[in-house]
């Protein structure tokens, strides 16, 4: 079955690869058919175009440097595409001392499934509530919530990206849907304890 590059190019991959590895024009087709992939991942853990346009040129800068070394791992040219990615944002993030950023836009372009973060989030109505659960979770729970629901990578793409085993990805998802679940759940119920509470203190001072 042909890979994504196959499909969007008619080329195959492994033979562009081998090529890149010595011709630049070659190189350029594999830039050309993963730049949008990469700077949509990057924007998406920046949150401005000119950061995102920075880091994206970084990435491919970094990957034509070592595109000699690039070995087949039985993954997509893409995960190692995004694996660099993945550590040139985390990068950013701390020399920036960043606060992780995250726009509520970007959920318009999820591909969610049955049990995905944002099915929690529907049946409360309340998609802003999921937005702020998202942007507290630690950035690799976020950047495993993309590369699942917006790049639609497997567990087993998105562990070579974060260098973890296809057992831990799961893991860590099954833990992050957990955990943005109970906290859809609770929200509701503490603002419901935070008004009642507020109600018996005014009235305890209209009574005084």
């Amino acid at each position: 079955m042909p890979g994504w590059y196959e499909t969007e190019t008619g080329m195959d991959e492994a033979t562009v690869i081998k090529q890149a590895k010595s011709d630049k024009e070659a190189f350029g087709r594999l830039y050309e058919c993963y730049v949008d992939k990469i700077y949509n991942y990057v924007y998406y853990r920046t949150g401005n175009e000119r950061d995102a346009e920075d880091l994206t040129a970084r990435v491919f800068f970094r990957a034509m440097q070592h595109i000699e070394s690039y070995e087949d791992r039985g993954f997509p040219f893409s995960a190692w595409l995004y694996r660099i990615a993945h550590n040139l944002v985390a990068n950013w993030h701390r020399d920036h001392s960043r606060r992780q950023v995250f726009s509520i836009d970007n959920l318009e372009h999820w591909h969610i499934t049955h049990d995905g973060p944002e099915s929690a989030a529907e049946r409360i109505g309340d998609r802003e509530d999921l937005l702020q659960a998202i942007q507290r979770l630690p950035s690799d729970r976020q950047d495993l919530l993309i590369f699942k629901f917006v790049e639609q990578l497997t567990n087993a793409e998105i562990g070579a990206i974060m260098e973890r085993s296809e057992g831990a990805i799961k893991s860590l998802y099954y833990r992050t849907l957990q955990e943005l679940r109970v906290e859809l759940t609770e929200k509701p119920r503490r603002q419901a304890l935070l008004r009642s509470l507020w109600h018996s203190r005014s009235g305890e001072k209209s009574a005084g």
